[in-house]
């Protein structure tokens, strides 16, 4: 589904991404996780096109990502940031349908969709004519998943969806989210801090430091076999036993 071939980014003197090639499978939910200011964010703007990279290539679906296709490609990509990034000006529903309403979608069909999406993220009807700042951290964030799910793309990016959320909040987003993965079958690409969090969903874990991949592969082929002491560092910081995850 998504190539980055020999991709590298700097930011004047600062390196944000040594050249590296990744690929996402297709179908397939993939967590990106390692310190801040590691690359991970990045990644996900080089994905969705408003990073260009220095070197190298992004591909989706085949297709490489240029100035001249990048708006079109982005249609086919659903983008989900911490706290939701809704336009405060708007409702709930406004937030959601903008998109589909700019690209002039059936007024009967976005709502048939609305309601559809409301029911899949559950959130209650009443909840899509409030504004974000009348919504909870967590009903902000499903209107946000929302969002992203309404054109129906087959690619989501998830840069720390629920990293500001209460730990109560977060666990029964978590549990929802794994279950519109495996219900939607869309290729996933996760950014988070949390490794047991990247466990929980990823088929597989990308495991980065100072812009370049220390170790890709399930929590038990980093926990059993890790490739850099790091990445032992890294897992004994945050207390990850592979016993201790959800299964």
């Amino acid at each position: 589904m998504v190539n980055l071939d020999g991709v590298s980014k700097c930011y004047g003197p600062r390196v944000a991404l040594e050249t590296l090639t990744l690929h996402f499978p297709e179908r397939r939910t993939t967590a990106l996780v390692g310190p801040s200011g590691c690359g991970k964010s990045t990644i996900l703007r080089m994905i969705v096109g408003l990073v260009a990279p220095d070197t190298g290539s992004v591909r989706i679906a085949g297709e490489t990502l240029t100035s001249d296709n990048v708006e079109r490609a982005r249609h086919a990509i659903g983008y989900v940031i911490q706290e939701a990034g809704l336009f405060p000006h708007l409702t709930a529903e406004g937030n959601v349908t903008l998109l589909a309403r700019h690209l002039g979608g059936a007024a009967d069909a976005v709502s048939e969709r609305v309601s559809a999406l409301a029911e899949l993220v559950r959130i209650p009807p009443e909840a899509l004519t409030r504004y974000p700042q009348q919504l909870s951290g967590g009903q902000r964030q499903r209107i946000g998943i929302m969002r992203a799910l309404m054109l129906d793309p087959p690619l989501l990016l998830m840069d720390e969806p629920l990293g500001a959320l209460d730990p109560v909040t977060r666990y029964d987003l978590q549990t929802d989210l794994k279950n519109i993965f495996e219900q939607l079958g869309k290729t996933v690409v996760l950014v988070t801090h949390d490794m047991a969090e990247a466990a929980y969903f990823a088929h597989e874990i990308v495991l980065l430091r100072d812009g370049r991949v220390l170790q890709r592969g399930t929590l038990d082929d980093l926990a059993q076999h890790p490739a850099d002491p790091y990445v032992t560092r890294f897992m004994h910081a945050q207390r990850v036993r592979v016993a201790d995850t959800p299964a």
